[in-house]
C-alpha cells in the first residue's frame, strides 16, 4: 500500500512556472516504485504527462509537454517532482501522481496507487 500526496498546484499566468511535488508513504521502499504524472481537464479523459523509473534513470514525456516539463525524484525524501515551465492555458487541469511497482509506463490503468490531485490553472 502506498499513500501519495500532491502539492504545489495553483494559479499562474501563461509563460510562468510551477513545481509540483508528490510525497509517498509506504512500508516498501520508495525506490521500488516507478512513478508517473497524469492530468485531467474538465470534460476530458485523464492523460499521461510524464513518468520516471524507480531509480530515476529513465524518463518519458508526453509530446505536449516535452521540452517544457521536467520530472525528477529524490528517493531519500520519498518525493517526486514535476517542474513545469512555459505554462500554457491548455495545461490547466487537475494533476495526479501515481505509483506502480518496478517498471514505468505511460498507461494510467497500469498504475496501482494514486494521489488526490492538485489543481493547476494557467490564465491567458
Amino acid at each position: 500500500q502506498v499513500q501519495l500526496v500532491e502539492s504545489g498546484g495553483g494559479l499562474v499566468q501563461a509563460g510562468g512556472s510551477l513545481r509540483l511535488s508528490c510525497t509517498a508513504a509506504s512500508r516498501r521502499s520508495f525506490s521500488s516504485y516507478a512513478m508517473g504524472w497524469f492530468r485531467q481537464a474538465p470534460g476530458k479523459e485523464r492523460e499521461f504527462v510524464a513518468a520516471i523509473s524507480s531509480l530515476g534513470t529513465i524518463t518519458n514525456y508526453a509530446e505536449s509537454v516535452k521540452g517544457r516539463f521536467t520530472i525528477s525524484r529524490d528517493n531519500t525524501k520519498n518525493t517526486m517532482y514535476l517542474q513545469m515551465d512555459s505554462l500554457k492555458p491548455d495545461d490547466t487541469a487537475v494533476y495526479y501522481c501515481a505509483a506502480r511497482a518496478w517498471t514505468m509506463t505511460h498507461i494510467a490503468h497500469d498504475y496501482n496507487y494514486w494521489g488526490q490531485g492538485t489543481q493547476v490553472t494557467v490564465s491567458s
